[in-house]
């Protein structure tokens, strides 16, 4: 009887063992679809950047100036 019981438990396990590491032949395929979108024009760069880029811009514009003024009164050295 003991040879009956390991023998089965034998055959269960060998079984059991190549059945699971069988790969599926089951396979999903997936397929991808371009699609052109078309969207209404972009808004202006300007109504899109934040408070602190329009007011940056400003400060630069001013200081651009300043520089500008500078540089002709120091004039040209040439």
């Amino acid at each position: 009887m003991k040879r009956v019981i390991y023998l089965t438990a034998l055959i269960l396990t060998g079984t059991t063992t190549l059945i699971s590491c069988r790969d599926t032949a089951e396979k999903e395929t997936v397929i991808v679809k371009e699609v052109r979108v078309e969207t209404e024009k972009a808004e202006p760069v300007e109504e899109r950047k934040g408070i602190l880029e329009r007011t940056a811009q400003e400060v630069d514009k001013e200081v651009n100036k300043e520089v500008d003024k500078r540089i002709d009164e120091i004039g040209d050295d040439n």
